[in-house]
């Protein structure tokens, strides 16, 4: 199982982190950290564009159109990376940053749904 490496590494990650954090090396512990998590993330790739490419097969046979999928795929690597750059500036102790991190993640994730909005708007309407 997977889940099991991905824990133990992070568990793993986690005992240098506080180890190295102890002993008031807190730059060590960051980096470190920001590591483990690219190593995770890294690791995860091959699942992660497997479900694209199943995603994509499907909206091919469900005729959807490319453009709506690519920008859901945009909208979740916002999401994730915006995710983790937030919990690592937590983690720094920089919780300002995060929260802007994250103000900047949403108004990205908005300005990407505003076609997908209007696209579904003009379908109502069509519909009326």
């Amino acid at each position: 199982m997977e889940i099991v490496k991905i824990v133990a590494f992070a568990f793993t990650a986690l005992f240098i982190v506080l180890v190295i954090k102890d002993g008031k090396k807190e730059e060590l512990a960051i980096q470190i950290s920001i590591c483990a998590g690219i190593i995770i993330f890294l690791f995860m790739m091959n699942k992660i564009t497997a479900i694209m490419n199943l995603l994509q097969q499907l909206s091919l046979k469900a005729n959807i159109d490319f453009v709506y999928l690519t920008t859901v795929f945009k909208i979740l690597g916002i999401s994730y990376l915006a995710s983790f750059c937030s919990e690592i500036c937590r983690d720094a102790g920089q919780a300002s940053i995060a929260s802007k991190v994250e103000f900047g993640g949403k108004i990205l994730i908005l300005a990407l749904a505003i076609p997908i909005l209007m696209a579904v708007l003009q379908s109502i309407l069509k519909i009326m």
